[in-house]
């Protein structure tokens, strides 16, 4: 059975805020009552996640609040992170895809959550709640979610930009920028094609590997200690990237010729999430974290920081009134044509993407 679903597909089952699989109700948590019990609090605590994902502010108010400073660490990508739990390295809150959440589960690398220490966890708008990858939100508290485009100069293409195979531009060469993320990059070249982005069929990606290759000596190829897209495209170092709508935003501030594209192809659409690793030795004070992240306060501020949508009913009214209706960060339902979701992989679907990846990683230009 094909396992790829477009948006126009699933949409009857999920509304508009919604990225992910499967939907039922989620019944209210009670707030935590301290007890004799209760375990200390720890002296600091280590979020990792993608850069720009937690205001300075944030952290600053949950350390005045509880005590607690929070040091926030970068990661390149989720598998280097993974590798990590695998290896014995240490964090307290982890920000992770949904597709990776049932590996994680299932490997024991994260821990079950104890959803009376998050009782803000009745914020999370009703879509969100209890899906397929973790029934009952067990494991994971959904967190950021949007769409993955263009970004683009628009006084320096050659013409429009309107589909992925513009990364592919000979015209571009030297100033196309490529982010080193798995199953994005696969899929958005998988969707150049004509294929689902999920797709496992080896000789499609194969394709999408070759694809891969064809640009690599081409691209400007970010990590997480260089300038984003949204300082190339502003300067004119880059002229088209794969992006986001922080890209967009951010970049316009300093140059707005800066624009952001939906290719026809459809988006590649993603969801994260929190999560607590299991070899976290402050599993209440990430709990407390992650419940402080969903006061509505404290999530308007991440997504008036971070420029991307957060699931948190109770914050939507005090989200800045241009961010709450920019289509970029909350797309309609016409823009979403064609889109489709990251699923989980088959085992052998993640044997075949891994190999692809590494095939991809070896290749010197």
């Amino acid at each position: 059975m094909p396992r790829t679903k477009t948006f126009a597909n699933i949409f009857g089952f999920l509304r508009l805020t919604t990225l992910l699989l499967g939907i039922t109700a989620c019944q209210p948590q009670t707030a935590a009552v301290p007890t004799a019990t209760t375990p200390p609090l720890a002296k600091s605590i280590t979020f990792y996640a993608w850069t720009g994902y937690m205001p300075q502010s944030v952290m600053d108010a949950f350390e005045k609040k509880y005590g607690v400073k929070v040091n926030y660490v970068f990661y390149e990508n989720q598998e280097t992170a993974i590798q990590e739990l695998r290896d014995g390295k240490v964090y307290d809150v982890i920000v992770f895809d949904d597709q990776f959440i049932p590996t994680l589960k299932n490997d024991k690398l994260i821990a079950p959550l104890d959803h009376t220490n998050i009782p803000n966890m009745k914020n999370i708008s009703a879509n969100f709640r209890d899906l397929s990858y973790d029934p009952g939100n067990s494991y994971s508290v959904p967190f950021h979610w949007g769409t993955t485009g263009l970004v683009v100069r628009t006084d320096l293409l050659a013409q429009p930009a309107s589909s992925w195979n513009d990364l592919w531009d000979s015209r571009y060469s030297g100033k196309v920028v490529v982010w080193n993320i798995p199953r994005t990059y696969i899929g958005l070249t998988l969707k150049s094609l004509g294929y689902s982005m999920n797709s496992e069929k080896p000789k499609e990606l194969q394709a999408a590997l070759d694809r891969m290759l064809e640009l690599k000596p081409r691209a400007i190829i970010p990590g997480a200690d260089t300038a984003g897209s949204d300082v190339l495209l502003g300067n004119g170092t880059a002229v088209i990237a794969m992006g986001w709508a922080y890209d967009l935003i951010a970049g316009r501030a300093a140059n707005p010729n800066i624009d952001y594209v939906l290719p026809k192809e459809g988006s590649v659409l993603w969801g994260d999430n929190l999560t607590i690793p299991a070899s976290s030795p402050n599993k209440y004070t990430a709990e407390l974290f992650i419940n402080f992240i969903y006061e509505p306060e404290q999530s308007a501020a991440i997504i008036d920081d971070s420029y991307y949508a957060m699931p948190n009913d109770a914050a939507k009214a005090l989200v800045n009134k241009d961010i709450a209706s920019d289509s970029t960060i909350f797309p309609s339902n016409d823009q979403l044509k064609n889109a489709e979701i990251t699923l989980p992989l088959s085992a052998d679907g993640e044997k075949l993407y891994d190999d692809i990846w590494r095939q991809y990683m070896a290749e010197e230009f």
